[in-house]
């Protein structure tokens, strides 16, 4: 019996080592694949660069140009909508870059 409580232990240990080796042993092989074109283009508008710069490695033109217009749609709504991006989804926005930002959706998106 006590053998047998050894050898169990053992073996698993054997095992898993094996299979340690032939996971590692496998290599990945890099996924390329073809974008489609771009659709929209962000407005001209101030700090355009800013918002290229922040916005479109998360996301193309055009979810901005799918967001409701109109007056009530100003700089409240994109000052809720960048702190959104920030707190909810975790965008890397430097703090100094937010004014901007909204500055250009509220010009070019209103």
């Amino acid at each position: 019996m006590s053998m047998f409580r050894i050898a169990t232990p053992l073996a698993a240990i054997g095992v898993a080592v094996g299979l340690a080796m032939a996971i590692g042993s496998l290599q990945a092989k890099p996924v390329t694949y073809k974008l489609p074109p771009e659709t929209a283009q962000f407005k001209p508008g101030p700090n355009l660069d800013v918002v290229q710069a922040n916005c479109s490695g998360c996301h193309s033109a055009d979810y901005v140009q799918t967001q409701p217009r109109g007056p009530k749609f100003g700089k409240d709504f994109w000052t809720a909508e960048v702190n959104k991006m920030i707190k909810v989804y975790g965008a890397p926005i430097e703090a100094n870059d937010i004014p901007k930002i909204v500055e250009y959706l509220a010009a070019a998106y209103q």
